[in-house]
């Protein structure tokens, strides 16, 4: 929720450097988190050779959630990044 707030600032030409890094930090730790996680992306990749997670939207199979909240997470660390650098928080 707090992205989707600092993001939709952003478009209004508020920003906040600070929340930005905070956030993406918070973001990138819980992303290392669900990397090494039991059935987490690294098991994707090595145990079960990297099947499809867009098959449905249900997630039958134990790696399918965590590998696309690693995703997301990704996704929207680089949005909150790209708010920072056009904010001038360099």
């Amino acid at each position: 929720m707090a992205a989707s707030i600092l993001c939709g600032a952003a478009a209004f030409g508020m920003y906040y450097p600070m929340g930005y890094l905070f956030l993406i930090a918070f973001y990138l730790i819980y992303a290392l988190i669900l990397f090494f996680a039991k059935d987490g992306v690294r098991d994707w990749i090595t145990k079960y050779s990297t099947p499809s997670i867009t098959e449905s939207m249900q997630a039958k199979k134990p790696y399918i959630e965590k590998t696309r909240e690693f995703f997301g997470l990704l996704i929207i660390s680089a949005a909150l990044a790209l708010n920072y650098f056009v904010s001038g928080g360099i």
